[in-house]
């Protein structure tokens, strides 16, 4: 592949998708910014123009990865519609969903080791994935009388994590882990448990 240095049309997200490939194949941590760069197909002093180090390209397309997210959950919460349940049920499916269509990113928000407060900008991005999840929460105990229902933000982390699980386990095929059911009735179940055990759902739901 020629060398095309600084003439590279759009170098950085050149980049940032050579070192997605890179991820996919090799995990967050197996590449270095050479490798990056000659999978764009540029000179290794190139990437210096547009990222400090590997840590900065990473946080990079960590930081895509969540505006990614949160796009995806917003979307599947819908505005509550068409309940507040099924809304917090779908944001859950979204993240199995997002999991298996962008490795690369879920790898490099999730697995690379990056600090979520690397940079401002990742930062804000990861904040705004977490109120999409807090924002599906609220809905969802509306019913309860404020002094009585739990935190959104506490049972909105725990959802999180159970998500997370789920998705660790079952869907990025942790070594020799078999889901009994599919994930997202895995995920479904577990959901429908432990908002019922909070009292945020009646018995029969």
């Amino acid at each position: 592949m020629s060398k095309r240095g600084y003439h590279h049309g759009n170098l950085r997200q050149a980049l940032i998708d050579a070192a997605l490939a890179l991820i996919e194949r090799q995990g967050p941590q197996g590449f270095t910014l050479s490798d990056a760069a000659k999978s764009a197909g540029v000179t290794p002093a190139a990437v210096y123009r547009h990222f400090a180090g590997r840590d900065d390209l990473i946080a990079e397309i960590a930081r895509q990865g969540f505006e990614i997210f949160a796009d995806l959950m917003d979307h599947a919460f819908n505005e509550g519609r068409p309940s507040a349940l099924a809304a917090f049920e779908a944001t859950g499916r979204a993240y199995l969903a997002f999991a298996r269509k962008f490795p690369g990113h879920y790898m490099a928000m999730f697995e690379s080791g990056i600090s979520l407060n690397a940079n401002p900008d990742l930062a804000r991005s990861a904040e705004r994935a977490r109120h999409v999840f807090t924002r599906s929460a609220e809905a969802l105990s509306q019913h309860i009388p404020a002094g009585k229902r739990p935190p959104a933000s506490m049972f909105s982390a725990h959802i999180w994590a159970l998500s997370h699980g789920v998705v660790e386990l079952y869907t990025r095929g942790a070594p020799g882990a078999r889901a009994p059911f599919p994930p997202e009735d895995i995920l479904e179940t577990g959901i429908g448990i432990y908002l019922r055990g909070l009292g945020l759902l009646p018995p029969d739901v």
